[in-house]
């Protein structure tokens, strides 16, 4: 009986575990773990232990690999503990014979002389034949869960994606497990421990009974590095509720097509870090995205670029990729998508310190690259043709440093790290940024098309052409809609400033200059852009005024640029969510600039606030009267 309900209890350990307590005190907290030699005569209890630990040493070994631990130093920490044990590798056909063990016995509960097959053929999992079948479900759902978590781990670790098919398989039988998981949750508390269940909610076991087994002070007394502190463990009902979205987050990683296109790719990550996934999903996702140097392990990441750029067919001569410039920026891309990889606060850090890399990689490109690449080019291609491939990189290469830039922008509002009276100069700043690489994308465009039309006549009306679908092209119209939100928000608050000092918030510690370098600091030593200054944002918008706003439509021009994107994305769900909220802003705010105008800036009952309830990035004008 105690093997039943230790079983059950094990799941909200794990699931502590993973939220960034340390080992020692969750998973290893089980006395039968730290000795599980001593569980060998108990086939069941042995069984399910050995996947337990096989299952954590294969998180930690991803995770480790994945380098992305250092956010969550606790998580790799292993304390000296019985991590890796003789035998764990068959842990797998132990546990299938034992389950098979138990769908007999369930059987046999089905049977009409049932009674008399217990006491004859099977050793029951307690004394009460009438409770044999609920806990035989509740046992095999359990171990069937363990069993494919597990397969799921080893799939996804499969070179070059080979094993991210038979992972959903997994994962699908996965959440069906969790699902009968939670079912027995009635059975287990209707027929244990009956006058000392915990609250259904708060419980820490699907009984309701506290854990036999466990004591999280257990290692605290042997282990002089285990934390003395001590630790919160997840409630049984939020434990299951982390792994369901676990199991999602590693469904979505596995569903992604393993096209070498770098865009997408970023869109992907940008996309998945949305649901703020867990660290073992985040580390799957690296350790997918880079393998041996290679996108996918399977792809160069040299060709990767060079399609994302379109570079002619010379560029891929192997004395030109073996260049010092060439190198330096493969190792730039693949450190930015290790970056993208890891949590919001950790990831904003290091985006804002590689800024610096990837800004002086460009004035290196710029100054450097003909005369590095001079020699070895003009032997390949003339002149002209080395002057443009040199400006190709150099575009990219831009593009992407600003990318990062309203990467690193952006990210401050999630993490809530602006106060209300910065929104405008951050908004500010972001249209600045927006605008830089709306120009740099579409002058890369422009350049893919030229390189198309290579051999071909050119006329005045296909650069016409050219310059209409560069302008129309979806990720271009996108990235006009963030820019129209980010310049009417900084208008409207230096408006609003401007009329009725709204958001002027006097701080005796440092004035809004201080405010605006410490914001922008990063940004400003990189020269992102260049030539930006707290004095050049109060000269754009010391003429705010609420009229004006309205004059320019800002967000009747994103409202307008999103409708006209349905068609473009009909097939990305993201994508529409995002464009039903970018209209949602901006009709909101619409609404709101009239409201203001109607009732006038200097009534003093009018109270105006920003919420983020429709958009995590683009505020909302929220107008009341006082």
């Amino acid at each position: 009986m105690c093997n039943v309900l230790l079983i059950s209890w094990t799941i909200f350990w794990h699931a502590t575990w993973h939220k960034g307590h340390s080992l020692a005190q969750t998973v290893f907290s089980c006395i039968y773990l730290l000795k599980i030699e001593r569980t060998s005569a108990h086939v069941l209890l042995h069984s399910y232990c050995r996947i337990i630990r096989a299952t954590c040493n294969a998180v930690i070994s991803t995770v480790s690999d994945a380098r992305t631990h250092e956010e969550e130093d606790l998580f790799t920490m292993a304390y000296g503990l019985p991590l890796k044990g003789e035998g764990d590798d068959k842990c797998l056909s132990i546990l299938n014979s034992v389950e098979e063990t138990i769908s007999r016995q369930l059987r046999a509960c089905k049977a009409l002389n049932y009674k008399k097959k217990v006491l004859e053929d099977i050793d029951p999992l307690q004394a009460n034949p009438d409770l044999e079948d609920g806990y035989c479900r509740a046992l095999l759902c359990r171990i069937r869960f363990r069993k494919h978590f597990y397969h799921v781990l080893m799939c996804m670790r499969k070179s070059q994606g080979r094993g991210l098919e038979l992972a959903r398989k997994h994962i699908a039988l996965c959440l069906s497990e969790l699902s009968s998981i939670a079912k027995s949750q009635e059975f287990l508390r209707s027929n244990v421990c009956v006058s000392h269940q915990d609250d259904v909610e708060e419980g820490t076991t699907a009984s309701g009974c506290q854990p036999v087994g466990f004591d999280a002070s257990l290692n605290s007394r042997y282990s002089a590095p285990t934390p003395p502190r001590a630790i919160q463990i997840l409630s049984w009902k939020r434990a299951i509720e982390y792994f369901e979205k676990l199991l999602h987050d590693l469904d979505i990683i596995c569903s992604f097509s393993l096209e070498p296109m770098l865009e997408d790719v970023l869109h992907f990550v940008v996309q998945f870090q949305e649901s703020q996934p867990d660290l073992v999903a985040r580390a799957h996702l690296q350790l997918l995205l880079v393998q041996d140097g290679k996108l996918y392990g399977r792809d160069f990441f040299y060709d990767v670029i060079s399609k994302a750029i379109a570079l002619p067919s010379f560029a891929r001569d192997p004395e030109f990729q073996k260049n010092e410039f060439v190198v330096q920026l493969i190792q730039l891309v693949v450190n930015l998508l290790k970056i993208l990889c890891t949590n919001a606060a950790w990831q904003r850090r290091k985006l804002g310190k590689i800024l610096q890399d990837w800004s002086l990689f460009s004035i290196q490109l710029e100054l450097a690259l003909k005369r590095e690449f001079g020699d070895m080019l003009k032997a390949l291609v003339d002149e002209n043709v080395c002057l443009k491939v040199s400006k190709h990189l150099l575009t990219w290469a831009e593009e992407q440093t600003y990318w990062i830039a309203a990467r690193f922008l952006m990210l401050g509002f999630k993490l809530e790290l602006y106060s209300p009276n910065e929104y405008c100069m951050v908004y500010w700043y972001l249209y600045i940024i927006l605008m830089r690489l709306l120009d740099k994308m579409q002058v890369r465009l422009s350049n893919r098309g030229d390189s198309r039309k290579k051999g071909k006549k050119k006329r005045d009306v296909s650069k016409d052409l050219t310059r209409d679908m560069i302008v129309s092209s979806p990720s271009c119209l996108l990235l006009k809609c963030y820019l129209s939100l980010s310049e009417g928000l900084a208008m409207m608050l230096a408006a609003l400033h401007n009329e009725s000092k709204v958001f002027e918030m006097p701080n005796v510690f440092n004035n809004e200059q201080e405010r605006f370098i410490q914001h922008f600091e990063l940004l400003q030593k990189a020269h992102v852009p260049d030539q930006i200054s707290y004095f050049l944002f109060k000269e754009s918008t010391k003429h705010a005024l609420i009229p004006i706003i309205i004059k320019h439509n800002y967000f009747r021009e994103a409202q307008r640029v999103s409708t006209s994107l349905k068609g473009s994305f009909s097939s990305d769900p993201q994508r529409m969510q995002e464009l039903r909220q970018i209209e949602q802003v901006a009709e909101h705010n619409k609404i709101a600039l009239n409201v203001i105008n109607k009732v006038g800036t200097r009534d003093p009952s009018l109270i105006v606030s920003f919420e983020f309830t429709h958009h995590p990035v683009f505020a909302v004008a929220v107008v009341k009267r006082s």
